[in-house]
């Protein structure tokens, strides 16, 4: 594939918000937070915009997004359990690749459907192709956007085993680098996680905890608060395992920022 005609395939070839789901492609984004304090809150506190720690509606934690709440987090983690996590774009929900039912987990905690795949954060780059292959769109676009919102839908490995949950049936995997530290400190401990929006389906994104806990509640064991996250908008999502990369959904960055790194 060349560039420019990837480039021609972004501006033209759109897909449906069907097409993004059966392409593996997210239906919901990612955040970053501004400093929150150090302590413990209540689900009131967090309301109030004050990141702590703290049981909140049922015994949910809400815990403030520095060192020792991201510990707290990979610990839920590994044991099973469901993080709300900020990113650059909105807040995430988030568990560990290896738990067993554990994305099944996070489409329940958002009454969304199954056939819709979800997303893995990165740490870094070179984790995508652990699981996806390798083409020019995709490392024309890595180079040009990451860290940031950009999602890039690859072609899944043959070799690699993944969740069917995962990829919503489909024989692709979302992947994405973020630009905030939070979500990629997770992934450098516990390996890519599989993360979507942190709202119910169908709902506004929740741009900082509070608006987590007010839809999701009880149904998450762990909130990171971060504050409010300096992005509103989800990611980009690129299909780039044919011929011409496709934009399946629009976001953060714009169409023509897509074609122009496309061509080159």
């Amino acid at each position: 594939m060349t560039r420019s005609r990837a480039g021609r395939a972004a501006r033209r070839g759109t897909a449906t918000a069907g097409e993004a789901a059966s392409a593996g492609a997210p239906a919901g984004g990612e955040a970053t937070g501004g400093e929150a304090t150090r302590g413990e809150a209540t689900r009131g506190e967090a309301a109030a915009g004050r990141g702590a720690t703290g049981p909140g509606p049922s015994g949910l934690r809400i815990v403030a997004d520095d060192d020792a709440g991201r510990a707290a987090a990979i610990a839920v983690l590994r044991a099973g359990g469901v993080v709300a996590l900020p990113t650059d774009t909105v807040y995430g929900i988030a568990v560990a690749l290896e738990t067993p039912g554990g994305i099944e987990r996070l489409f329940a905690v958002k009454r969304r459907p199954p056939e819709k795949g979800i997303a893995l954060l990165l740490a870094e780059a070179e984790q995508a192709y652990r699981f996806g292959e390798r083409t020019a769109a995709a490392a024309a676009l890595a180079t040009a956007f990451w860290p940031g919102p950009l999602t890039l839908v690859l072609r899944a490995r043959t070799d690699v085993a993944l969740p069917e949950v995962l990829r919503g049936g489909a024989p692709t995997v979302g992947v994405r680098l973020p630009d905030h530290a939070t979500p990629r400190a997770l992934a450098a401990e516990l390996g890519p996680l599989p993360t979507t929006s942190a709202n119910l389906s169908g709902a506004p994104d929740a741009l900082d905890a509070a608006e987590v806990v007010a839809q999701l509640g009880d149904a998450l064991d762990l909130v990171l608060d971060g504050g409010r996250t300096r992005g509103a908008v989800p990611s980009t999502v690129v299909d780039v395992t044919g011929d011409e990369a496709r934009i399946l959904r629009h976001g953060a960055i714009e169409d023509d920022r897509i074609e122009l790194a496309l061509r080159g």
